[in-house]
């Protein structure tokens, strides 16, 4: 949500499960979500906020049916606490600036890109193209696809 937005402006901008996801903590159902697979060069930002959270490079297919990325963009831009939700432990991963729920993150990634898989939800991104991040505010970002 940026500063001066409602909870109002903000249901009328996101699609219904863009905001359950982001606000509620919801979970889009398995393999339906747009990005699950979808490899384009580019980078993901939060729906929400616009902020730069996950590039194309780091993401794979993990065959969880939700869109798995090895690392962010930068540790910085994201915040992880710890879920206790359904009877399970896992680490809750959650945009730095609009704190929108985008998905959780487990030990079980490829060892030889440092082990993690970030799993989150198509619907609390929105993809850059490569050919569009001048364009759209995202430029300093084209250095990670040289």
């Amino acid at each position: 949500m940026t500063k001066n937005e409602t909870t109002a402006d903000l249901q009328q901008r996101l699609t219904a499960e863009e905001y359950q996801v982001t606000q509620e903590a919801a979970t889009e159902a398995p393999f339906t979500g747009k990005y699950d697979q979808f490899f384009e060069p580019g980078i993901y930002v939060d729906v929400v906020s616009g902020q730069p959270l996950f590039s194309s490079t780091d993401k794979y297919d993990s065959g969880c049916g939700w869109p798995a990325f090895t690392q962010p963009i930068a540790a910085k831009n994201v915040v992880e606490h710890t879920d206790h939700s359904f009877g399970m432990v896992r680490q809750e991963v959650l945009s730095q600036d609009a704190h929108s729920h985008l998905g959780h993150v487990f030990p079980d990634g490829p060892t030889d890109r440092g082990g993690l898989r970030y799993c989150i939800n198509s619907a609390a991104l929105k993809f850059i193209p490569v050919s569009q991040l001048d364009a759209a505010g995202y430029g300093e970002f084209k250095q990670l696809f040289n």
